[in-house]
């Protein structure tokens, strides 16, 4: 058990996560704005009386790329059945944007860190006008996003300098559009009391030691098999966090998601008795309203599945999958997923979060920068010159 929200089976695996507990430690005592940010104590860059004025409205479009909208995507995708309002997410490059007929419905989140990404400006040209409700989240610095802003007479939201992107869910980036949503933003701030669980704290050490042993081994390909669709944004966002954090000096994991059951008739034969380079995790949900099987219109030889529902079928399928894992020696670990709420996706994105710091620490890379992303935007920039 994680917490009693969520029940989590570690590799099988048994390894020394000493230094990894001072790694630990040593990161919490930094006090940085990334940790601030995963408890309720963290200050806002933004007043909560003002977001009254834009509470009313029945749409909220939020455009940004990466880190600044991924996990936005994974809190309303997560918790879609909370959130009473039309969300529209401008998260690409498209070659022809829909418009709303209807603009005065909408309250526009545009983020941006740094306030010069190509897509978001791009995306903003052509969707934001002057005398609509408007919220710029970007650094407090001479950047186009801000000037827009200035001159659109938008609300501009000052975003976290020492908070990047990927790490910011927990931040004004995801916590203000979570507001809006209708959502309980304290109840996502579940790190003071994880960090006094041991549960916690020593499974979340020994799967980082763990993953570092596979490593090693010439396992780079982190195989995601979400049996929840819902969560397929959750591990979007998980996947730019790992890839983009400890994807340097020729080190680094390959997080792979892998829609199941589908997955299991296209790829589970590769995952059983292919290259032997991967490791897995389990993700299921537990829902309290699923569809149930039409006894009536089942033949005899299929009788097993009288008085089912969908999810009872979802969860055989994963604990078969899982047997057939630890029979074939494959390494995995497994979340099951029990109450679908604010505090729950909070548990997992501190989880995740320390998880990929702690990794990164291991590994000898800064988990923070991404320099070689830089490369593709000037590239970028002198072909459009």
């Amino acid at each position: 058990m994680l917490t009693k929200n969520i029940e989590f089976k570690n590799f099988k695996l048994s390894l020394n996560d000493i230094k990894i507990k001072k790694d630990l430690n040593a990161f919490l005592d930094t006090k940085s704005e990334v940790i601030k940010s995963l408890t309720p104590s963290y200050q806002y860059s933004y007043s909560k009386k003002k977001l009254n004025v834009y509470k009313k409205n029945s749409i909220i479009r939020i455009i940004g790329m990466g880190g600044s909208i991924l996990g936005t995507e994974a809190i309303y995708s997560f918790l879609r059945n909370k959130v009473k309002k039309k969300i529209i997410f401008i998260n690409n490059l498209k070659s022809n944007l829909k418009k709303i007929k209807n603009e005065k419905k909408i309250t526009n989140i545009i983020v941006s860190k740094s306030g010069n990404t190509l897509e978001t400006i791009s995306n903003v040209n052509v969707l934001i006008k002057k005398n609509r409700k408007n919220i710029f989240i970007t650094e407090k610095n001479n950047n186009y996003l801000s000037e827009q802003a200035l001159k659109l007479k938008a609300e501009i939201i000052n975003h976290n300098n020492y908070i990047g992107g990927r790490y910011s869910v927990l931040s004004e980036v995801g916590m203000l559009p979570a507001e809006l949503m209708g959502l309980k933003e304290k109840n996502f701030k579940q790190l003071n009391n994880l960090i006094k669980n041991n549960n916690f704290i020593k499974s979340l050490t020994a799967n980082v030691r763990n993953i570092i042993y596979f490593n090693k081994k010439k396992k780079f390909n982190s195989i995601i098999l979400n049996y929840d669709e819902t969560s397929d944004n959750l591990f979007k966002w998980y996947q730019q966090l790992v890839a983009e954090s400890l994807g340097k000096k020729r080190k680094g994991i390959l997080p792979i998601i892998s829609s199941m059951p589908k997955d299991n008739h296209s790829l589970m034969q590769l995952y059983l008795d292919g290259p032997n380079k991967n490791f897995f995790t389990f993700f299921y949900v537990k829902e309290k309203q699923s569809s149930k099987i039409i006894n009536n219109n089942i033949m005899p030889s299929f009788n097993y599945l009288k008085n089912k529902d969908f999810n009872q079928i979802i969860f055989s399928q994963k604990l078969a999958t899982e047997n057939v894992f630890l029979n074939k020696k494959i390494p995995f670990r497994s979340f099951n997923i029990k109450s679908r709420d604010e505090k729950t996706l909070g548990e997992l994105f501190c989880f995740f979060i320390l998880e990929t710091i702690l990794l990164g620490r291991a590994l000898k890379v800064n988990p923070f920068d991404q320099p070689s992303v830089e490369l593709i935007k000037k590239e970028t920039k002198k072909i459009l010159i």
